[in-house]
């Protein structure tokens, strides 16, 4: 989800570019910014428990005349009074809550995969880098080599 995102919780040219703005505007933006690079992506189960408890409470304003139940889980369900209704919307709400679970599990798959091909990149950039560094210090050596000797 954040990783075809322009400002996602990374170090990217966009998140460091508005970081060092927002500093030079008012600091706390800056700090702000600096906070979601580093925290960011540990946040989504804040942000998910947060939601779930607005919805929640938008829900019960809403209520009228009707009924509810927790369900165990935290969220609360509205019962109808018709059982056949109910028992087929808790069994559609779970299969989906099913299909929600196998998604994140699925996305959490995937931003790991994505790690590892980021780890990967930055392991063949580094061992490059000491190749030719290290073959820029064999030829230097070499030179001096030549010119003592």
């Amino acid at each position: 989800m954040y990783r075809t995102a322009l400002i996602r919780p990374d170090w990217t040219p966009a998140t460091i570019g508005l970081m060092v703005l927002g500093f030079f505007v008012f600091w706390p933006l800056g700090l702000a910014m600096l906070a979601y690079i580093l925290f960011g992506e540990r946040l989504q189960a804040f942000k998910r428990h947060a939601n779930e408890k607005v919805d929640g409470f938008a829900r019960s304003c809403g209520g009228g005349g009707s009924r509810w139940r927790n369900n165990g889980f935290g969220h609360h369900r509205h019962e109808t009074g018709n059982v056949a209704f109910d028992d087929w919307r808790k069994a559609e709400i779970d299969r989906i809550e099913e299909e929600r679970r196998k998604l994140d599990e699925m996305r959490a798959e995937f931003d790991g995969y994505m790690r590892e091909l980021r780890r990967a990149r930055d392991q063949e950039e580094f061992d490059r880098f000491m190749r030719e560094r290290n073959s820029r210090k064999s030829q230097v050596d070499d030179q001096q080599n030549g010119f003592s000797g």
